[in-house]
């Protein structure tokens, strides 16, 4: 008689990554970045009730883009607060003891292979896909690879993804439509999210401390209503008006700093 027995150190996620070996790289990550986040700077969280209400899987994050790495990685800092036995406050370090290992983030691939250091945050829970747009800093037409878009209906069925529809840490830029056709296709819950302060903080990278003393924020609003057989287009426009990055309020933006020099 044949006895089945589970190691749960074998146990891997959706795309073969080995879960203990991600906690152990989130716990690691999030023990050196930790200080910056909350001694060097402060990060201020709004709506964090918002988390402990969603269901565990299939939750898209969409977001502005201000640095490569910081913004993902102060999201999955919060993100293993959720539900945690642990502590539920960001400013103490306890939960790193017990990690989150669902949450993934779509990030271009020549961005996730860029270094050691991208390599190993790949490994955390990136879900590499093809800019169709962009490529080695020179402008592109592709289209886009439907590899990639199932592999995000794969992560989103394990757990919690963070997607940022700009592609870029450009302020104000153009919202991809691939967001909304991964709206449509999977019809996640989806919940906007809009950072402040990590621009002056960190360089574009977001791996090296530019500026202490600054507030970092990270606002969780009410997931959005979607109707999901809306065209891409409105989809798309409903995303980029709820993570603030509209014209209407680049026009509120541009104003305001109009003011300011006056």
């Amino acid at each position: 008689m044949k006895l089945a027995i589970k190691l749960p150190f074998i146990k891997k996620d959706s795309f073969g990554h080995l879960i203990p070996l991600k906690k152990l790289l989130i716990s690691l990550i999030g023990s050196l970045t930790f200080p910056r986040l909350n001694w060097l700077n402060k990060t201020q969280v709004k709506g964090r009730e918002i988390l402990e209400n969603l269901p565990a899987k299939g939750v898209l994050f969409v977001s502005n883009h201000q640095t490569y790495f910081a913004d993902v990685i102060t999201m999955l800092h919060i993100f293993c607060t959720v539900g945690s036995k642990i502590t539920k406050n960001h400013r103490n370090p306890l939960y790193l003891l017990r990690p989150r290992s669902n949450v993934y983030f779509v990030a271009a691939e020549e961005t996730m292979k860029s270094g050691l250091i991208p390599r190993l945050f790949a490994y955390v829970g990136a879900i590499k896909v093809k800019r169709t747009w962009r490529e080695a800093g020179k402008a592109i037409q592709r289209e886009v690879d439907l590899k990639d878009i199932e592999n995000v209906g794969q992560a989103l069925q394990d757990g919690w993804v963070i997607t940022f529809p700009q592609g870029t840490t450009k302020a104000f830029a153009p919202g991809r439509k691939g967001t909304a056709h991964i709206i449509k296709e999977f019809k996640p819950v989806v919940v906007p999210v809009v950072i402040n302060g990590f621009r002056r903080a960190f360089d574009k990278k977001g791996l090296f401390l530019k500026k202490t003393g600054v507030e970092l924020s990270v606002t969780f609003k009410e997931p959005l209503f979607i109707n999901y057989e809306d065209s891409a287009e409105n989809i798309l426009a409903q995303v980029m008006d709820a993570i603030e990055q509209s014209e209407r309020f680049q026009f509120k933006f541009e104003d305001k700093i109009g003011l300011m020099g006056k």
